[in-house]
């Protein structure tokens, strides 16, 4: 069964809490629909009525994302933010384990880098009879290492 409230002093309703935060309408009740911000009290007309409580864990999530979390990691941390002191050892392992992903995506973006400043080089500008960058994109699959795929992410 919903809760109703008054809208009080302090009280935001979606777009006033979207152009606070920075976060798009949308993505404020995807978070919700995933249980990621805990549903909101509704006004006797239906709309959503968000609360101090609502605007720090967007922010958590906001800040987490920034740091480069996935959901599945935010959630888990969200879930540790109760246990207190005891939460730490596994929140230092979360961190170093996506640390050791981001050093991943920097080492591939380094080879990136470098494979597309040898082809701009070998382009001399233009002066070239045909074009390094488009023969190498057209080039068979020989020797090209497969791109990683993505994490899927699923709501839990």
């Amino acid at each position: 069964m919903a809760s109703f409230t008054n809208s009080r002093a302090g009280d935001d309703r979606i777009g006033s809490l979207a152009e606070s935060t920075g976060c798009p309408v949308e993505t404020i009740r995807y978070y919700e629909r995933v249980g990621l911000v805990p549903p909101p009290l509704r006004t006797q007309g239906g709309h959503r009525v968000y609360g101090p409580e609502h605007r720090d864990r967007l922010a958590f999530i906001l800040r987490g994302r920034e740091l480069g979390f996935s959901l599945d990691e935010i959630r888990e941390l969200i879930g540790l933010t109760e246990q207190g002191d005891r939460a730490c050892v596994t929140v230092e392992a979360i961190a170093r384990s996506h640390i050791g992903s981001i050093r991943t995506r920097i080492a591939r973006l380094t080879r990136m880098l470098e494979a597309l400043e040898r082809l701009a080089r070998d382009c001399r500008r233009g002066r070239s009879p045909s074009c390094p960058i488009l023969e190498t994109l057209s080039a068979a699959q020989d020797g090209v290492e497969p791109r990683p795929k993505r994490p899927t992410r699923r709501a839990n």
